[in-house]
């Protein structure tokens, strides 16, 4: 477990602001190319590669690197989201307390995805379907993917690394784990758990793209942690790669982006006190400049102005 003070990070900043922020991206980067070169590596008999973490880890951009890298190597990749399985049910799946439960597995239609990665793994054709998340509903919209030999394909989703829900797709795929796993330690001697800098990534996300506001991403908070307990987490272990993108000084760009609204939620959100610390860690960590933030950082996943389209 990896802990970093958040005085440490402050310091650095005020030092050299571009040099701290090149050598955090670095570390990033070198965890994907790490893993990049054990898929290249394994490519002839694991030409899939199941890509997992929950909520707010980086999946989307982690996957979009990894594919970049292979590309470059000349093993071309494609990248698919798991989220293009869900399917429309009439009734929703609720959970023990009837709210509705939106990290279900049984979201996903495991029969179509399990014969899918069977037929890709064989360079047979496939009509990847499209799942529109405004209406919650499978479209007509389908897009054909053919995987030719040599070629890879990065299967990405929280469900990833759930043997009922990809089947025996580990007789020919990799599995790769991402989540933030470094926590900050502030002035106070207060750990922050990485679940908390993974909900700050939600909140500005959610804000800026999703229409959410604060409370409403708060109000899901138990709801996202109930399903990575029970539903991404007893999976992890089937990762044959696991990736940190924690990003040294993320939280101090997320400060610019978050920190005013968030302490207006003081008195009037019923459950602050619950997320206080959040507060207290925004305060004391002093603002980075996003205009230094590469194009292709992970952090653009979140508050946008990336070179990847998601």
């Amino acid at each position: 477990m990896k802990i970093i003070e958040t005085r440490e990070i402050n310091r650095q900043l005020r030092e050299n602001a571009a040099e701290y922020v090149e050598k955090c991206e670095k570390k990033y980067a070198d965890r994907i190319l790490r893993v990049a070169q054990g898929i290249r590596d394994s490519a002839e008999d694991k030409p899939i590669i199941l890509l997992s973490g929950p909520s707010g880890s980086g999946k989307t951009t982690s996957a979009l690197r990894l594919e970049e890298l292979l590309d470059g190597w000349g093993n071309e990749t494609h990248t698919i989201s798991m989220d293009e399985y869900f399917f429309h049910s009439d009734e929703p799946i609720l959970d023990e307390n009837g709210n509705v439960d939106y990290e279900s597995p049984y979201r996903v239609d495991m029969d179509l995805l399990n014969e899918h990665l069977e037929r890709i793994a064989n360079c047979e054709p496939v009509d990847i379907p499209h799942f529109d998340f405004a209406s919650q509903k499978r479209t007509d919209k389908k897009r054909r993917l053919v995987r030719k030999k040599g070629e890879l394909v990065i299967l990405e989703g929280i469900h990833a690394l759930n043997p009922m829900v990809t089947g025996k797709a580990s007789d020919y795929a990799s599995g790769v784990y991402i989540s933030v796993r470094t926590r900050l330690q502030t002035a106070s001697g207060n750990i922050i758990h990485p679940s908390r800098i993974r909900l700050l990534r939600r909140l500005i996300r959610d804000k800026l793209y999703r229409g959410r506001g604060f409370s409403g991403s708060l109000d899901m908070f138990d709801s996202v942690e109930r399903g990575e307990n029970l539903y991404i987490m007893p999976y992890k272990k089937n990762a044959l790669y696991n990736i940190d993108s924690f990003i040294g000084y993320e939280v101090n760009v997320y400060e610019k982006f978050i920190l005013e609204d968030f302490k207006a939620l003081k008195g009037e959100y019923p459950a602050f006190e619950r997320f206080e610390e959040l507060a207290e860690l925004l305060c004391e960590l002093e603002a980075a400049d996003p205009a230094l933030i590469p194009k292709r950082s992970l952090i653009r996943e979140f508050i946008g102005g990336s070179t990847f389209r998601y």
